[in-house]
Order: structure tokens, then sequence, then C-alpha cells
């Protein structure tokens, strides 16, 4: 395919074949961890980023557990099904809709309905009822949130569903977006991600997070096509290159600013550059280590601020590391900076909406509602940004 395809030619709808060259472990030996280092190659696609785009991916099942769904319905695989979710034109094999276009997690209360109304098992038709009760609504949402598909057939063996039946009750598997860790400045035909590998245990079972494994245990590295397509997002830097930024990333919220870093440098860019980052253990999970220490010899990050959290008795994080330095903060954000956020929305993001806030209260001398309308400002003008997931 000619490199001059438009760019337009591959989306969502239509994804790129594109191919890993390159995963590595970024963690060091005894980490709790597990996060990688993915290059996927652009060549050939017509594809554009920006540093501030996403990456969407989208993965295949594990064969294990389509394997498992398949034997616990007597199945080979091959029985045509046209899933409700999916509105396809036409019917397509049980195994392609199982692998690729199913979600196997995320069973609903729909199923344990239809599974309570065919269950021949007396014991199996009690379980399933009570769990149907008005009163039994916190239960039945903990008890599918310990389970997924496979779980379901296999603890009621008596509820038979056809192919059909059963993939009417799923839904379709998503792609998956992460923030893109390379500058095309610096990496034009080619797209960095940094990803942690989800592997976790419920209800006695092994599990895996679906595209994280996907990526790393099933795609060969300069084979397997990896369906992709560009996500163009609203987080990005400054036009103006003279503006300072601070980055707050944690984790695998870091991945941005890398691309941020790197893109600042190759187009020249005087404003200086400010990063919090934040992991378990400085020896094992300090991400991107070398590059990062590079940037603060030859000057390019003015200034590198970590947490690592398990490294003390006291769990130190991003945000007690603003809190600290909250004077030269308010010194930068009052002096034009942008404020860039990335990572966890549940904690993380929250605790460090809340120390930006008391900052510039303190700092600014405004009192709670003066400092809210100050952030709300800084956020109308694009100085204040999130992407947090």
């Amino acid at each position: 395919m000619s490199a001059a395809v438009d760019a337009s030619a591959f989306s969502k709808d239509h994804p790129f074949p594109a191919c890993l060259t390159e995963s590595r472990l970024l963690n060091k030996p005894g980490s709790a961890k597990e996060t990688r280092h993915f290059a996927v190659s652009l060549a050939g696609s017509g594809m554009h980023y920006k540093a501030g785009d996403s990456l969407g991916v989208f993965p295949e099942n594990r064969p294990a557990d389509v394997a498992e769904i398949l034997s616990l319905l007597g199945a080979t695989g091959d029985e045509p099904v046209t899933p409700a979710m999916l509105r396809l034109p036409g019917p397509l094999p049980l195994r392609e809709a199982l692998t690729s276009r199913l979600a196997l997690a995320g069973p609903t209360r729909k199923l344990v309905e239809t599974l309570a109304g065919k269950a021949t098992d007396a014991d199996e038709k009690g379980k399933l009822m009570g769990l149907l009760l008005p009163e039994s609504k916190e239960v039945l949402a903990a008890f599918l949130e310990e389970r997924e598909y496979v779980d379901l057939l296999a603890e009621f063996p008596s509820a038979k569903l056809t192919p059909q039946e059963l993939t009417d009750h799923m839904r379709k598997l998503m792609p998956r977006l992460y923030s893109i860790a390379s500058s095309p400045k610096v990496y034009p035909n080619e797209i960095h991600l940094t990803v942690a590998v989800v592997r976790y245990a419920t209800n006695h079972r092994e599990r895996a997070g679906v595209c994280t494994t996907f990526l790393a245990d099933r795609v060969q590295v300069g084979t397997t096509p990896v369906p992709v397509f560009v996500s163009h997002s609203h987080f990005g830097l400054p036009d103006d290159g003279t503006k300072d930024v601070i980055m707050v990333g944690p984790g695998t919220g870091i991945a941005p600013f890398r691309a941020f870093v790197q893109d600042r440098e190759a187009g020249g860019a005087t404003g200086r550059n400010w990063v919090f980052f934040g992991d378990q253990h400085r020896a094992t999970d300090f991400l991107y280590e070398e590059e990062w220490n590079t940037w603060v010899a030859s000057g390019r990050v003015a200034r590198l601020d970590t947490a690592f959290s398990r490294d003390q008795t006291l769990k130190v994080y991003v945000q007690d590391r603003m809190r600290e330095n909250a004077a030269e903060l308010w010194s930068w954000i009052k002096g034009g900076a942008y404020f860039y956020v990335c990572g966890d929305a549940k904690r993380m993001a929250k605790d460090v909406d809340t120390a930006l806030l008391d900052i510039i209260a303190q700092q600014g001398g405004l009192d709670a509602a003066a400092a809210a309308d100050y952030v709300k400002q800084l956020k109308k003008d694009k100085r204040y940004q999130r992407d947090v997931y």
C-alpha cells in the first residue's frame, strides 16, 4: 500500500492492520507490576498523529477463554450466529464472534433471568431466583462483578443455552484507547505506547485484561496484524513554545508527557518543562528513567519531582510533591504555565485537582470560591487539561 494513502482511509470503522516492531518490559526484576513499551508501525497507513492523541486498538479474546465457552455450550465454534448487539447483515461463525467481536466479561441481570428460566436443577434454579429478588439487588451486583460469562455457564450447567441465546446477551468487544507516548516530530511513522498489563484473579479464576494481554502475550512482534486507528484529542501542547508546562503523570500516565517533551525538544520550544512522576518503587518502577535523567541533565526538563509510594513507611504520592513545592508551582502558574494531568481518574486525578485548588487558594491568598473560579478559568483557557481514565 502506498504511503500516500489518504489519512481518512483508516478510522475506527476501518482500522489499519499495523504491526508491533517492539515490545519490552519497562519494570525491572522484582517489580509487582508489568508495564510494557510497545512500538506500533504506521508504515503504509498514511495516518498522522500529534502529541496528546491516543491510539485505538482492537483486541482479540484469549483462545483458552473462547475454547472453554465453546466446551460449556457443547458447541464446535462453527455454528452461525447473528449477535443482537452487532447488527450484522448476516451470520458469522460462533468462534469468530467470541474471539474478535464480543466481550466475554460483564454479564448482566438479563442473563441471570434467562438462566433462571432455563435451569432444570432445583438448587441452581433456587440460587438464580434468589439473586433476582428485589432485596438482592446489591448481592446480584457483587455476584456479577466477580464473574464473566464463562463462570455463569460453568456454575449453572443445567440451564442449557444455544449459541444464539448466549451471544444475544453479550456486548460488543470495544477498542481500547492508549495515550500515545511518542512525538510525530521524532517518530513520524511509529507510535509508542506505555501499557500496564492487567492480570488478576476473581471467583478463583485467573483473569486478564483483554487488550493489554493481547498486546503482551498474543501479538507476535513483526508478524501479527493489530487493527488500530488514531483517536485525535483536545489534549495537547500550547501552540506557543515559550510557555512553561507542568505535567503530572504517575504510572502509565507518564506516556503523553514523554511525547510532550520529545515534541518540545524537536520543535525547539524554549518554555520550561516540569514533570511529576510516581509509582511504587524507584529501583523497579521508574518508567523511562534513563530518558528522564538525560532530559534533566541537558536542561530540557527543568524539574523532575518523583514520588515512589512504597519506598518509605509513609506513602508519598505526586499530589504530596505538588504541595511540597506549592510556592514554585504557583509562581509557574501565575506566570502563564500550562498544567496537565494524565492517569487514574478515580483517585489520583481527584487528589491532584484538590491539591491544585488548595495551592492556588493558599499561595494566591484566595478563598475557596475564588480559587475554584481561578481553576475554571484555567480550564477555559486550555491551561488545565486532563487525560484521565
